[in-house]
């Protein structure tokens, strides 16, 4: 089933924007280096193997100019993604040698999908599902405290569900899942989310994906219907939410 098309007349809140990437917390998020050109991503990567180096040195080994080196090893240093100290060796100008700093990680090739799943199907080879289920529920009561302790923060009290759903929709979208929150010309709201950012794990068990839902439901104090499933094969996830069904 494909995602619902929000009507010509409905109202789509786009969540606020953000640099991070899913990391399992609220409001946590590292950003990634934007506009990286050869050879700035050279450079990162002759300094990660070799240490620290010389412009010249550096200039020599990638073969390009001292002048272009210099000016992205400044672009580099101002992004915090190298530092520079200074070496005297006896009279005569000092050289300044240039090396990565921790910061620098985020722009080197990471294999945590790949971890993830790994940690999923060895829990599943110790506990079968029904620890794979436990270890995904409470990460989702973990999930819950953060995401209450946001929606205190930044509502009253008495907000309505549909701004519920906004600031979650800005809080999903921070973790990296293209959230908006999409509010029909009948008042019908939808959680919309273009993109799954544990689609590897979500690929492999159903599990985060039941969880997901019933942190929805927790936080939100609401009646929630997923009507989509990137997992599935649809474009995206999307849930409808409603108050919840009188007793």
């Amino acid at each position: 089933m494909a995602g619902p098309d929000p009507q010509a007349s409905a109202t789509a809140a786009p969540a606020r924007p953000s640099p991070g990437a899913f990391t399992g917390s609220v409001g946590s998020s590292v950003a990634a280096p934007a506009g990286t050109s050869t050879l700035r991503r050279d450079i990162l990567v002759e300094l990660r193997r070799s240490g620290a180096t010389s412009p010249e040195q550096l200039a020599a080994r990638l073969g390009a100019s001292r002048t272009g080196v210099l000016q992205q090893l400044r672009s580099l240093q101002a992004s915090g993604l190298v530092d520079r100290r200074t070496v005297r060796h006896g009279v005569g100008r000092p050289r300044h040698l240039y090396d990565v700093t921790p910061d620098a990680q985020v722009a080197f090739p990471s294999n945590y999908d790949g971890l993830a799943a790994g940690l999923l199907a060895a829990i599943g080879m110790v506990g079968g599902d029904e620890l794979v289920d436990e270890v995904f529920d409470a990460r989702r009561r973990l999930i819950a405290q953060q995401v209450k302790e946001r929606l205190r923060e930044r509502l009253p009290g008495d907000a309505s569900l549909e701004d519920r759903v906004r600031e979650l929709a800005v809080i999903q979208d921070e973790q990296g899942y293209l959230s908006s929150a999409v509010i029909g010309s009948d008042g019908t709201i939808r959680l919309q989310q273009c993109n799954c950012a544990i689609f590897g794990v979500a690929s492999a068990s159903s599990s985060p994906c039941e969880a997901e839902l019933a942190l929805f439901e927790e936080v939100l104090g609401a009646d929630v219907v997923r009507e989509s499933h990137i997992a599935s094969g649809d474009r995206s996830c999307t849930y409808r939410i409603s108050e919840p069904a009188e007793a």
